[in-house]
Parts: C-alpha cells; structure tokens; sequence
C-alpha cells in the first residue's frame, strides 16, 4: 500500500485531526487514511509527539493537596475498550467501526452508483459511494470541503487518478466529473460539510432526495 499511495492527506488535516479539532466526518476520513498509509501515519504521530512536547512545556501551577483525589472520585471510568472490528472485504477497521461492525446498508441513487451514509450531523456527512466502472459521477462543485477516500477500484477526473488509499481533497474552486475506471467497482469514503453544487437539473432535483 505504501508504495502505491500518491495523494496523502494535507499536513494541516494531519495536525488538526492529531489535536482533536477535526470535525467527525472528516476525522472518519483522516482516521482511515492514516490506516491504510505509512507515510501518513508517521506524520499524524510526529504531530502527536510535538503535541506532548508543547504540554510538558506549560508552566505548572500549584493546586490543594486533596484536588486529584477530588477530581478522581468524580470520574466514571468506563468498562475496558472492546477489542477494535477488522477490515470488513474493502472497508478498513475504522468504516467498519462506524457502521457498528455490520456490512454498509446500500441504497441506489441510479445508474449503477450506490451509497451507504455512515452518519449525518450539523458538521457534515460521510458516506460509502460504490460506483460501476466506466460510470461517472454527474458534474459537480463544491460549497465547502470534500475528502474521498478511495478503498476499492480507483477513479479519474480534471485533477488526475486516484486508486486505493488516496485521498482527494476538493475545494469551492473544483467543480469535477469523477468516473470509475474499468477495472473493480469503485468504493470510496466521502465527508463534505455542505451540499454538493450539481450543474446538470435532474441531480439538482433529486439532491434533496438522496441527501447529497
């Protein structure tokens, strides 16, 4: 995977997902990346040791003999962590985390094109997109961000290919049409946090529909 991987996630989604800052549907994305990529991993854990290295260096400040007792006594420790689900066919542990360990429930959005949405929130969505080769995905811009994850088959558009673990990072300047290559049935991880901007009239009519 290491040495098939060409699109990384950016070093500032590294950072914020390191600090916990990232919204949820993007840290989904980020999280399963980093489970797929070396590279990426290394990065995400530098910016963990940098984030150490910065708390070691506040300035402590002195606090009654009896506030850790205190503190600890209000704490409800949870039970032991269950052991983390495993790669489910194409989907990497943290999808199949998400779904609750059970297979992605597909639903049809025409033509072959396929989605399971993972969740839905005020911060945005994620979704499993399964897309037949050869069939694309209808014009479209962007309002906000939009991360895809490639987990099986790969896809091209204006911007270059994307196979197995890279991670597309669009913007309100990229307005593109994804098509499947021939091959595998492309699957991939998409957060946005606002509607996508179709430029054809029927997805614009259905987009309400199928929460896009």
């Amino acid at each position: 995977m290491k040495d098939t991987i060409t699109h990384h996630t950016p070093d500032a989604l590294l950072a914020a997902y390191a600090a916990g800052s990232l919204p949820h549907p993007y840290a989904l994305v980020v999280a399963t990346h980093v489970s797929l990529c070396l590279e990426c991993r290394a990065a995400y854990e530098a910016h963990q040791a940098l984030g150490g290295v910065v708390l070691d260096a506040v300035q402590s400040a002195p606090v009654s003999d009896g506030l850790k007792a205190d503190v600890l006594a209000l704490i409800e420790l949870p039970d032991p962590a269950p052991a983390r689900p495993r790669r489910l066919g194409p989907l990497p542990g943290p999808v199949v985390e998400a779904l609750g360990g059970k297979p992605p429930k597909w639903s049809t959005l025409g033509k072959g094109i396929r989605q399971c949405i993972v969740s839905e929130s005020r911060s945005g969505s994620v979704r499993l997109l399964s897309i037949p080769p050869g069939q694309a995905v209808p014009d479209h811009g962007h309002r906000g961000m939009e991360l895809t994850l490639v987990l099986q088959g790969s896809f091209s558009d204006e911007t270059g290919r994307f196979g197995v673990g890279d991670l597309e990072v669009a913007d309100e300047e990229l307005e593109h049409t994804p098509i499947a290559d021939a091959g595998e049935t492309c699957i991939c991880l998409a957060a946005t946090d606002a509607p996508l901007r179709f430029s054809a009239l029927v997805p614009r009519l259905l987009q309400r529909l199928f929460r896009i």
